[in-house]
């Protein structure tokens, strides 16, 4: 388990999602990224979450709608890896995970792919 306060790790994120592809993040549309230490209800096995349309249902999705959010868990991380290394590769993972969800890809299709 790791120790990293809240500023450090909400950097670390910012830092990975800089070096995520381009066509991957210059899709994204009305979304933000939010750094919280755990969900509501203290779960601290969830990495991170996805809240809002994806695109596959923005047929849904009205004119002034509130950015989707994408939220990424500290606590799980930290809890989850035992160095930098493995906590990058770790933030890495969960930003493409929920990105996919953004752009409709659903669990099971990430299970095959091999990012869930």
């Amino acid at each position: 388990m790791m120790q990293m306060d809240a500023d450090a790790f909400e950097a670390l994120v910012v830092s990975e999602l800089d070096l995520l592809p381009d066509d991957m993040v210059d899709g994204l549309e009305n979304v933000v990224f939010v750094v919280e230490d755990h969900p509501e209800d203290g779960d601290r096995d969830l990495f991170g979450l996805y809240e809002g349309w994806s695109l596959t249902e923005r047929d849904r999705y009205g004119i002034g709608e509130l950015p989707d959010r994408i939220i990424v868990y500290r606590d799980a991380h930290l809890d989850a890896c035992d160095d930098e290394t493995e906590l990058r590769d770790e933030v890495h993972t969960t930003l493409v995970h929920e990105i996919a969800h953004f752009y409709g890809i659903d669990d099971a299709r990430l299970h095959e792919l091999g990012w869930a």
